[in-house]
């Protein structure tokens, strides 16, 4: 340990790298086709979803689609040196595929009446990133 660390500062931010699916949802190719091309894409299963709840879709599809979007998120997370804690920045545009996979995740919970799920993820995502909570679910809580 060198003198001057600061053994309260926690984790550094995480910053995960350029996802190729969202430069091809924001040119508006088909949520569908950017995950058959990207199946480890958050981004993609984040628009998954959000495509599914505005179709108003079954919420256990907008939430199936979510769950898999948070989960491919965790894997990438780890293999950016993420240990299970600290701060994943909305400012950081390649964090936004995980952090709108998990607000998806958490508003999908909702819908189908799952309490603790809601409770569990919105939690994560204000501990994560305030801004991404204020900015996707600060109004629902």
């Amino acid at each position: 340990m060198s003198i001057g660390t600061d053994l309260m500062a926690g984790p550094p931010p995480v910053h995960l790298p350029v996802d190729p699916a969202q430069a091809e949802l924001a040119a508006g190719a088909d949520p569908s086709a950017v995950a058959r091309a990207h199946p480890a894409s958050p981004f993609a299963w984040a628009a998954l979803a959000g495509a599914a709840a505005e179709r108003e879709d079954d919420p256990i599809t907008v939430y199936a689609f979510a769950r898999v979007g948070y989960h491919r998120s965790l894997d990438l997370l780890r293999r950016n040196g993420w240990k299970g804690h600290g701060p994943v920045p909305w400012e950081h545009e390649p964090n936004r595929g995980f952090l709108m996979s998990l607000a998806m995740l958490a508003l999908a919970a909702t819908a189908i009446g799952e309490t603790e799920e809601w409770e569990r993820c919105s939690t994560f995502l204000r501990e994560t990133s305030q801004t991404a909570y204020d900015e996707l679910l600060a109004d629902l809580a």
